[in-house]
């Protein structure tokens, strides 16, 4: 078994054991915040900041909606990333740099928070990129840790 199919049984195995996640369309895995989407962005980027990763920019789009008169729900991306991570998908398969660095979304929909982010898998299949298990597992398992910290409940 491969890198990538142990990381995503052991996401699998995270579902099961009481973390809200719906596998939606398209290779999305999103799950329920119980904060805030501006709470649950910083907590997302204090758990970046402790990381590997390097946060690369936040958007908020919802500001930005502002600023030009218009009105929408919260809506605030993070991007971030790990080029020991990203470099090794990027030499299979240079394209796969238009989703990488990595994206968050958090946003609010249906009086919900809600977190997500396109799997691992669905970036693998995007590109026709093979080879890269390692990376794609790393990508999935640091995917899941970091949005999981940022929807833990407090203790």
């Amino acid at each position: 078994m491969n890198m990538l199919a142990r990381t995503l049984i052991g996401t699998v195995a995270t579902v099961l054991a009481g973390v809200t996640v719906s596998h939606a369309t398209e290779g999305w895995i999103i799950k329920d915040s119980p904060h805030s989407v501006s709470e649950t962005a910083d907590r997302l980027e204090a758990a970046i900041e402790e990381s590997p990763a390097k946060l690369v920019a936040r958007l908020d789009h919802q500001e930005n909606a502002k600023s030009v008169g218009l009105d929408m729900s919260p809506a605030t991306v993070l991007f971030f990333g790990n080029p020991k991570v990203g470099t090794p998908i990027m030499q299979v398969n240079p394209r796969a740099a238009l989703d990488l660095p990595l994206r968050v979304l958090v946003w609010e929909e249906h009086d919900k928070v809600r977190i997500g982010y396109l799997s691992a898998e669905a970036l693998a299949q995007r590109y026709g990129i093979q080879g890269a298990d390692e990376a794609f597992g790393n990508m999935a398992k640091a995917l899941n840790g970091l949005t999981s910290k940022a929807i833990a409940k407090e203790e």
